[in-house]
């Protein structure tokens, strides 16, 4: 009964903080309007550098930034979505708070999502002109995405073309300006001032389960989502962030450049998530205290024989989020780097961040200790935030440790699909004052609030008329692989069962093999896979997450052409 009641005096106190963080959202400045102010207080001191050998302290970054805006602002006019085609650097960085500084919306292009799913974005979001790096494009299209034909359909802006014609006369003046001007008159002169509801971003969601949805972010989202995991990651000054996502992800703009960049936190880039090497030489070069990266990331540096472990000895804060952080990456990082990787959870439309695991800490009132995450759980929703979970079916709020459907309330939730108020309607429900995103994401709260996520609800199949998750199989299936061996589970059409469960193998261990260690586990007969398939590559987003929907358009062409 104890806790029962403590778990209901702990829930009204989340939904309580929900309105009162959307009444704290509702004073913050725009983005640009902080980052001037942020980056003024930086002054010399270090601000961004990355793996191409450039550093800028905050007056210099203020200075490029608003050399490009200057630049951009007449073949910009009249237009309010720009796209971009930028890496994670300083350049990068640059282009997009210069296109935030004239009141723009920045549109981030995932350039890893084949020439239709960027066709799509281009005109649902009304793309004309698009802000691009020649080089990166070269680069791209050397690694197997070739642009051309997408970049046909639009103008294209290189910034290599824009900096040629930025004098230095002009950029020593404009540093003298930037050092001179107090922050308040550097904000009215380089900052066009814009709505907290306006949009400041439109993202796509990663289309792993289908067409990539265009989600529109206001100011007021990215900002009271900066503010919200601002602090519970509580930086000191000797923090340096490492940015290594793709700009073009929520988790990669919102929190590894964005975030940086309006709480004066230096970070340090490299555009390759997948380079573990290159990310290493920049920790041990800047002593890099953060790092930020989904779970097929750290599995990508746990295996890097490059990395030796000192060259991480100074991080202290090492978050995953997008996608599943399986037990086995996490203790092999800790085995090889000696560090705990704490799970996050999120997605686009929650700008993304919506819960963290954090440190436990020592409450010295008391000497016993808050704890502040959970193995196995995505943590307690940010401040501001909270979770409901409820029947899929009725909405009816579920008891303590019941599973259902995630809903998530905050300051952070989207303002909806950009061009599409059906779909949006569908994952926005507003229950007792509060806007909750519907996830579609299966869960359970504990006692404490912590969140356990069992699976997506469309990663369930009906086989002989029962519900299996594919995510559980999956689980109950690593534990029995080697370590260069991943597996994805599918499902597919079956005449008689209903659904068929088929696995795709990338790696060493030879099928009949697999088959054997299968059975040696005795799971239940309705978990094991029908069908078993080796393949050279799991399909993969840009962003390293899964692609469920590749995986089965694979598993169905293998299944079809036995």
């Amino acid at each position: 009964m104890y806790i029962v009641v403590q778990w209901r005096l702990k829930k009204a106190v989340f939904d309580l903080s929900v309105r009162s963080w959307k009444n704290y959202a509702d004073t913050l400045p725009c983005i640009q309007k902080a980052w001037i102010v942020s980056s003024k207080e930086q002054g010399k001191k270090l601000c961004m550098a990355d793996s191409t050998g450039t550093e800028v302290s905050g007056d210099r970054f203020i200075t490029g930034t608003v050399m490009i805006a200057s630049s951009l602002k007449a073949r910009l006019k009249g237009i309010q979505n720009i796209g971009l085609l930028l890496p994670t650097s300083v350049g990068g960085s640059m282009g997009n708070m210069a296109v935030l500084t004239l009141g723009k919306t920045v549109v981030n292009l995932n350039y890893s999502s084949g020439e239709e799913s960027l066709l799509h974005a281009l005109k649902i979001a009304n793309i004309t002109k698009v802000v691009a790096s020649k080089q990166f494009v070269t680069k791209l299209k050397a690694k197997g995405f070739d642009l051309t034909e997408v970049l046909k359909t639009v103008e294209v802006i290189y910034l290599e073309d824009v900096k040629k014609k930025m004098g230095k006369v002009k950029g020593l003046l404009t540093l003298m300006l930037v050092k001179l001007l107090p922050t308040w008159l550097l904000s009215l002169l380089y900052g066009k001032g814009a709505n907290l509801d306006d949009t400041a971003a439109i993202l796509f969601s990663s289309g792993s389960e289908g067409t990539p949805k265009g989600i529109e972010l206001s100011h007021k989202n990215m900002m009271g989502n900066i503010k919200q995991a601002i602090t519970l990651i509580n930086p000191n000054d000797n923090d340096v962030m490492l940015g290594t996502l793709p700009i073009f992800h929520s988790f990669g703009l919102t929190v590894t450049t964005l975030l940086p960049l309006i709480e004066g936190i230096p970070v340090v880039c490299h555009p390759d998530p997948t380079d573990g090497f290159g990310i290493g030489k920049m920790a041990a070069k800047y002593e890099a205290t953060m790092l930020f990266a989904t779970a097929t990331f750290f599995r990508l540096y746990t295996r890097n024989k490059k990395l030796n472990p000192l060259i991480f000895k100074n991080l202290h804060m090492v978050i995953a989020g997008a996608e599943k952080l399986p037990k086995e990456i996490r203790d092999a990082f800790k085995t090889k780097f000696g560090h705990d990787i704490y799970e996050g959870y999120g997605a686009t439309e929650t700008t993304p961040v919506a819960s963290i695991n954090i440190h436990d800490v020592l409450m010295q009132d008391t000497w016993k200790p808050q704890i502040g995450h959970k193995i196995g759980t995505v943590g307690l929703p940010v401040p501001g935030s909270s979770f409901k979970i409820v029947d899929p079916e009725s909405f009816e709020e579920l008891k303590t440790g019941e599973e259902g459907m995630i809903l998530i309330g905050g300051t952070q939730i989207m303002k909806g699909y950009i061009g599409d108020t059906e779909k949006t309607d569908a994952v926005i429900k507003e229950l007792d004052g509060i806007r909750w995103y519907i996830t579609g994401d299966k869960g359970r709260l504990d006692e404490d609030g912590f969140l356990t996520i069992v699976d997506r609800y469309s990663r369930f199949a009906k086989v002989a008329g029962e519900m299996v998750s594919l995510g559980l199989v999956e689980r109950e299936i690593v534990t029995i692989l080697g370590e260069n061996d991943q597996i994805s589970i599918s499902a597919l059409p079956d005449v008689k069962k209903g659904e068929k469960l088929v696995l795709l193998l990338e790696g060493e261990m030879e099928l009949e093999i697999l088959k054997e260690q299968i059975k040696s586990l005795e799971m239940n007969p309705l978990f094991v896979p029908s069908e078993y398939y080796k393949v050279e590559e799991l399909p993969k987003l840009g962003t390293g997450k899964a692609d469920f929907k590749g995986a089965k358009r694979v598993a169905k062409e293998l299944s079809d052409g036995e």
